[in-house]
């Protein structure tokens, strides 16, 4: 304790400096302790900050320090792009979950049941009719013909989705559920049959899809579509332009169609059972 309060009595003190040859004198410099606690706090100061730039920017840290003590510039980018990864994974995730609830939603809603139950007023299905341009003579001769019309429940015919050429078939063998229709993008997309969407949303592995619920538990799917210009729980009647066709969706390799048939959970050959092939 004496030498604390021995220290804080001391105001000024000096710095004798002596050479070793004799023939020129000593010197003396005095300094306050203030003076000398500011000076090596300054020093400490640049001593650290040139120390650090040293280390980060010259690689010696890395020879002196382990490598998990410190990052590359080349390491940061990497873990900087690793960031951006996991947030694009997360928002596919997220994108996939309400993906999920959809579709689980769709084969609620896939029950031909509920679909023949189905049924809207006159009135109003002329004035909605009214509000779209379809450009599509078949509907108008559909309407024409038998105008009560909205989805046929006794029995069900299907017409081919678009125009174009078949590039691929069907190929339960090796997963190939549906055929491929090459088209260009934008091609119209039609309703195969009268129905319910039960599904119309953007995929990650297909794209744009378009699914349709018919009678006698037929179900109808669109795959990588460019875009889908109807919404689920719309009603839609044959021939009824529903998306235009695209080549969205990972596991597209160009512009087509993927059109599937369902029955009672099988899938079916379109080539086998569409009218127009």
């Amino acid at each position: 304790m004496s030498f604390l309060k021995y220290f804080k009595h001391i105001k000024t003190f000096s710095v004798v400096i002596i050479q070793d040859d004799t023939s020129y004198s000593s010197k003396a410099h005095k300094f306050t302790l203030k003076s000398l606690i500011t000076f090596v706090i300054l020093y400490t100061l640049i001593v650290t900050i040139v120390g650090y730039y040293l280390f980060i920017f010259t690689g010696f840290g890395s020879l002196i320090l382990p490598a998990e003590y410190g990052l590359r510039s080349s390491d940061m980018k990497k873990v900087e792009q690793l960031d951006e990864k996991i947030q694009l994974l997360v928002r596919e995730l997220q994108s996939l979950k309400s993906t999920n609830k959809n579709l689980k939603s769709a084969l609620v809603l896939g029950d031909s049941a509920y679909v023949d139950s189905i049924r809207m007023p006159q009135d109003s299905l002329v004035s909605d009719q009214e509000s779209r341009v379809e450009g599509n003579l078949l509907k108008i001769f559909k309407k024409i013909i038998n105008p009560e019309t909205i989805i046929q429940t006794e029995s069900i015919s299907l017409i081919k989705p678009s125009e174009g050429f078949i590039s691929r078939k069907y190929d339960a063998g090796r997963g190939h559920m549906g055929i491929d229709i090459v088209a260009k993008e934008g091609t119209p997309v039609y309703a195969s049959a009268g129905g319910l969407i039960i599904f119309s949303d953007y995929t990650l592995n297909f794209g744009y899809v378009v699914i349709i619920s018919h009678s006698n538990n037929y179900i109808t799917t669109y795959k990588h579509c460019s875009s889908v210009l109807r919404r689920e729980r719309d009603i839609v009647e044959q021939g009824e332009l529903i998306a235009l066709s695209g080549k969205s969706g990972i596991h597209s390799s160009g512009p087509h169609l993927h059109f599937e048939i369902w029955r009672d959970g099988r899938a079916i050959d379109p080539e086998t059972v569409l009218l127009n092939y």
